[in-house]
């Protein structure tokens, strides 16, 4: 009996995980091929999807399940872990009334296509109604889910399990003074390296060839993967053995493509290491999207921005782009770490990356508690700009307009970058810390270090909290110092 009831409440579960990933291929489709006149009735098939795995997620089968399971004698605590998180998760999702997801599913589909014209057209007023619309949406949910200090911790802890607004926002003013900091000496220093040092021709086909060949040598499997092009490069999971990342390219710098593979390609690898024999059951998924996040910060920048990683793959890369080899490894190492302010927030360097993130993150909680409202985001995002980067943004699409975050629904999401960027530098000091992986490392062998991801965050899966995920695989739940350490000697040292 025990078994019995685990097994029937995780094939339930595997149903619901089935609907979800209908869902999640026919987005990315959307995000990739869809013709532009297919939106209406792609809205209704994602809507109708989403509602009826959310239907099957808090209906009353699932409710019953859950009590048959909570009240076995379970025969691992692997099994009662996983009930756990279900029993939590239901009395979450119970809360949210059917025809609200209904609601915010074909709202976003509109809202993207929206904001991709809004972002073309640099016009915030073209998706300002859809924000406002999913922004009333989040607020509904957040009094619905019940918060312990204020509405935006309720959508935090969506990607952040455990987390509160309250934490991360004395993080943050605590971190500020030592990135800005860190950030004007970075440029600073910066302004003795050519701006255009890597300027040049390359050609797509040839980019998509390098990024294709750099992302299977750190331990991406095209058997079960693979890339695309898309206006907002990202990362999503269709299935145990299908992860589809995407792209953007530049012609003239092939940097910008590769990083971003690079980034794709590690949340990849986290999607790609997790149980695949527990695809939909909280065993077999991420932890959270600060974890999530520590991957792809980790893979581009502490591997894919190394001395070590270009003195092995320079060389190829002048021969698919063969103007490469007048550079130096030094003047190569110099342009790409080269650090100056952005506007763009995926184009930004290390040094200056999480300043963004601050500015996103104030911008959303007051849109959420009210105090900001919608009409009024353009203005005060440029504010606020211009205090962090000393510049006001030229236009919408390179200020408010230039990420699909909220296009999405996703609001409470931003902060997870800035804690990813925490995690990873924790992940990759505490994986160099053995000599058989660091050996690796320095010599451009990375399946050392992905064993130990594997191993350490990967195989973890969804269960634990992220704090507990640093813990177990560092010794110590999130520490900033790595971080600010790594930006200093990297940027100013």
């Amino acid at each position: 009996m025990p078994a019995t009831a685990y097994t029937q409440l995780c094939d339930h579960v595997r149903e619901v995980a089935l609907l979800s990933s209908m869902e999640s291929t026919l987005s990315w489709d959307q995000e990739t091929y869809m013709p532009a006149k297919a939106l209406s009735y792609r809205a209704r098939q994602m809507s109708w999807l989403s509602g009826k795995a959310h239907a099957m997620a808090t209906g009353r089968m699932m409710q019953k399940l859950i009590q048959q399971a909570q009240a076995a004698r379970l025969p691992s605590e692997a099994m009662s872990r996983n009930v756990r998180v279900m029993a939590e998760d239901f009395e979450r999702n119970a809360r949210i009334p059917n025809r609200l997801v209904v609601e915010e599913s074909e709202l976003t589909a509109h809202a993207k296509h929206a904001w991709a014209e809004a972002r073309r057209t640099s016009d915030f007023s073209l998706f300002a109604p859809h924000l406002e619309k999913l922004l009333g949406i989040a607020r509904k949910k957040t009094d619905l889910w019940g918060y312990a200090d204020e509405p935006y911790d309720a959508l935090l802890h969506t990607y952040e399990r455990g987390t509160r607004t309250r934490e991360v926002a004395e993080l943050f003013a605590r971190l500020k003074p030592e990135l800005t900091r860190t950030a004007r000496a970075a440029v600073e220093k910066s302004k003795s390296v050519k701006p255009n040092l890597l300027r040049g021709r390359y050609p797509v086909e040839k980019q998509k060839q390098l990024n294709a060949e750099i992302a299977a040598s750190i331990g991406f499997d095209f058997g079960a993967g693979r890339i695309d092009t898309t206006a907002h490069p990202f990362c999503t999971t269709l299935g145990p053995r299908d992860v589809r990342l995407t792209t953007r390219y530049d012609e003239s710098d092939f940097t910008s493509s590769l990083f971003g593979v690079l980034h794709e390609a590690g949340h990849g690898l986290y999607e790609l290491g997790l149980p695949e024999e527990d695809f939909g059951l909280p065993s077999g998924r991420a932890c959270s999207l600060g974890i999530h996040e520590s991957q792809s910060r980790l893979w581009e920048n502490h591997v894919g921005r190394s001395r070590a990683f270009w003195q092995r793959w320079l060389p190829r890369a002048a021969e698919f782009f063969p103007h490469l080899k007048k550079l130096s490894l030094d003047d190569f190492l110099a342009a790409i770490h080269r650090s100056e302010y952005s506007f763009i927030r995926v184009e930004a360097d290390e040094a200056t990356y999480d300043l963004h993130i601050l500015l996103r993150f104030d911008i959303e909680r007051r849109l959420v508690s009210g105090t900001l409202a919608v009409k009024d985001v353009q203005e005060a995002w440029n504010a606020l700009f211009a205090e962090l980067f000393g510049m006001t943004p030229p236009d919408a699409a390179r200020g408010c307009l230039q990420d699909i975050h909220w296009s999405m629904g996703g609001l409470g999401y931003f902060a997870t970058y800035t804690l990813g960027n925490l995690n990873a530098a924790q992940l990759f000091a505490s994986a160099r810390r053995q000599k058989r992986i660091a050996t690796a490392i320095d010599a451009a062998d990375y399946g050392p270090l992905l064993a130990w991801l594997r191993e350490k965050v990967h195989a973890q899966g969804g269960d634990p909290l992220p704090g507990e995920i640093m813990r177990h695989a560092t010794g110590k739940t999130t520490d900033a110092s790595h971080h600010l350490r790594h930006l200093h000697t990297r940027f100013v040292a």
